[in-house]
């Protein structure tokens, strides 16, 4: 930060945006702006103008919009002298956000890996004094390190040893899913053996999961080499991306692994992907990410723990899995249903704050009533998330928006506008 000479006040610039009337501003409105603003050394990036929204001159009001910066001692004095020659002024302070992806190519930076259950440096891993399983890792973890946005998804032609692996898993579980998976589960899963290879005796490749996701949510999958960082992990989601590992756990322990590998991957996460309600759930979850805070992104983590991964429903009065966690996972997804752990109702408010850990079975899971009503309350948690400024996601060009200018959201609101016009038309 710099200080000046003689005041020894704070150099620092502020960004603001600055909505303000004036009276008469076709006549006189452009130049007693611009004195007031040149006057406070006011270093404008965007200044708009428009009829005023209650005039009380229709011809003459206009209203102001200027995106700009100023010496953070000076703000106060600015919007005091504004306001003796203004009406209706508002001011919002700009604040620095941790950068995000804003295309969908962005994601090859999200990359960031969390180590601390790597086979290299855990020696608590099945597969740390497996030197073999330990290369095996390094080949595929390179496939990712080398993908790009727009290249074809590696394929990965597995051993016997791990389509072994993938059988043990895969039949005991596949032997649970009718008793204790939600009917979405069952529903995409039953898709899935039908049309995308899902058997005990082959491992699905990521291309033709990808194309399956595609054409029933929008969903499409990248390789990732390990477990990613929450923030990094949670910006894919923003952009209907889901980051798959594509190794397999240790053969030594096929019931169990301490990361996520394509038996949690392809059976836990993919068929709940595959529902469209459960899909704009998790796109929610991945928008409200970005930009937020590391506190919001704790937050955020213990939310998508207790739904995404660890997450329950009541269908026919029963309670069913829909959570990864579980349904890759023979033995809490048994002991989730069983009358042992305690259940509480979906309150993101309450699993924000709520403590978990990722080595043992949970001890509480939060019980939604049904997706659309765990949607909504979600959408009530993101609004109050602070950030410097409101996003906006394009699905036609798989791009975030900041929407820093009224122009950016009129258009949204006329593109909203003529899809409502079509429906109405429908009816």
């Amino acid at each position: 930060m710099e200080q000046s000479g003689k005041g020894g006040g704070s150099r620092e610039r502020a960004a603001l945006g600055l909505t303000f009337v004036l009276r008469h501003g076709r006549r006189t409105g452009l130049a007693s702006a611009a004195r007031l603003l040149q006057l406070f050394d006011v270093k404008i990036h965007h200044i708009e103008t428009r009829p005023a929204r209650m005039p009380q001159n229709p011809a003459e009001d206009l209203e102001f919009f200027v995106k700009c910066e100023v010496l953070d001692c000076k703000v106060s004095s600015l919007i005091s002298s504004l306001k003796k020659v203004a009406e209706d002024v508002e001011s919002n302070r700009e604040g620095k956000a941790p950068w995000f992806p804003t295309k969908i190519r962005d994601l090859d930076r999200c990359h960031h890996l969390v180590t601390k259950y790597n086979p290299d440096l855990d020696c608590e891993h099945p597969g740390y004094t497996d030197p073999e399983y330990r290369k095996r890792r390094a080949f595929i973890a390179d496939l990712a390190f080398n993908f790009r946005h727009g290249d074809p998804l590696p394929r990965v032609e597995y051993t016997p040893q791990e389509i072994a692996t993938w059988r043990e898993v895969y039949e005991k579980l596949s032997s649970l899913y009718p008793t204790h998976a939600c009917k979405q589960y069952l529903d995409a899963f039953h898709e899935l053996e039908k049309y995308c290879g899902y058997q005990a005796d082959s491992i699905p490749q990521l291309h033709e999961v990808s194309a399956f996701l595609s054409e029933r949510t929008g969903f499409t999958l990248r390789p990732a080499a390990g477990l990613l960082s929450a923030r990094d992990f949670l910006a894919g989601f923003a952009f209907r991306v889901f980051q798959s590992t594509q190794y397999i756990r240790h053969s030594s322990s096929p019931m169990h692994s301490p990361e996520p590998d394509c038996c949690h991957e392809l059976l836990g996460h993919v068929p709940m992907l595959a529902d469209k309600e459960f899909a704009l759930f998790s796109q929610d979850i991945g928008l409200a990410s970005l930009g937020a805070s590391d506190l919001d992104i704790e937050k955020l983590s213990a939310l998508y723990w207790f739904t995404v991964e660890f997450g329950l429903c009541k269908q026919n009065g029963a309670i069913k899995a829909y959570g990864a966690g579980l349904l890759s996972s023979y033995g809490e997804l048994m002991y989730a249903l069983s009358n042992k752990p305690e259940y509480k109702p979906f309150d993101p408010d309450v699993m924000v704050i709520q403590p978990y850990q990722d080595q043992n079975f949970q001890q509480i899971y939060f019980v939604a009533e049904h997706f659309e009503e765990a949607k909504s309350q979600f959408q009530k948690y993101a609004m109050k998330i602070k950030k410097p400024f409101p996003l906006h996601y394009d699905p036609f060009t798989c791009t975030v928006e900041v929407l820093d200018l009224p122009q950016k959201i009129k258009e949204i609101t006329s593109h909203v506008k003529e899809e409502t016009e079509k429906l109405v038309g429908s009816l």
